[in-house]
């Protein structure tokens, strides 16, 4: 018990808990292609401090998207995450500058919006997942992960958008993703942030991680095209409809 009580400034159960949340969140990732990091952050931000959330949900993301891409990175989209890859780097360059949110809950209704149209509604012109609107995508949404933490819906939303395979979509989500997170550790290094003392922890969440990934990857072998297609738009949805409950809680004040 003492040794999961350095992990980090949270109890020793907490950081139990968590590494095993880290595990299972992984797991959905790989599996439902979508959900895992915007479920972690929901359950973190009920019990680390506000100014640990962001930057140690960004590491432990890219623990698991890392991960996942390396095991699936036979099957990524290489054009699009090379077109993807401008746009995260002038997103994190605004974010570093920026640092700031929108008004608190305006955020959250927008990204849920945006994920249920992408869900259910007509599809967007073919130009919108060209090279330029992925470069867009790519900024747009960096910037927002790095000031809210959880852009993982809108990313897979665009990506979704782009592609009907499940394995690619999966591995070019992943990369992405990964991209995304690796600009959190110098933004956030850049702003002051102590890593030392959430490393612990962080580490043990990613071996948590590596493994869901692999568990994942096997179920996601199982599951048919259309079933696939089935859970990642109801996950889509369900995570939609949590933003907007938090959205309206936090515009009620």
């Amino acid at each position: 018990m003492l040794m999961l009580e350095l992990l980090s400034p949270l109890s020793g159960g907490l950081n139990l808990s968590l590494v095993a949340l880290s595990a299972l969140t992984s797991a959905l990732s790989a599996a439902a292609g979508i959900g895992g990091g915007t479920l972690l952050i929901i359950v973190l931000a009920q019990v680390m401090p506000a100014m640990a959330l962001i930057p140690v949900h960004g590491m432990v993301q890219l623990g698991s998207n890392g991960g996942r891409a390396v095991m699936t990175w036979r099957h990524v989209r290489r054009d699009i995450v090379a077109a993807f890859l401008p746009g995260v780097v002038v997103g994190a360059l605004a974010a570093a500058w920026l640092l700031v949110r929108l008004p608190s809950g305006v955020l959250e209704l927008c990204i849920a919006a945006f994920v249920l149209y992408s869900s259910w509604g007509p599809g967007l012109p073919q130009r919108a997942v060209g090279r330029t609107g992925t470069m867009i995508a790519g900024a747009v949404t960096t910037l927002l992960s790095s000031l809210v933490g959880a852009s993982g819906p809108m990313v897979a939303s665009f990506i979704k958008l782009g592609m009907s395979e499940r394995l690619p979509r999966v591995a070019t989500f992943a990369t992405c993703m990964t991209l995304q997170h690796l600009t959190k550790a110098f933004i956030f290094g850049f702003a002051g942030f102590v890593f030392r003392d959430w490393l612990g922890l962080i580490l043990a969440m990613v071996a948590a991680g590596f493994l869901g990934t692999w568990l994942g990857l096997r179920l996601l072998q199982r599951v048919t095209d259309s079933r696939f297609d089935f859970l990642f738009k109801w996950v889509l949805t369900l995570l939609a409809l949590r933003l907007i409950w938090l959205g309206v809680q936090r515009l009620a004040g």
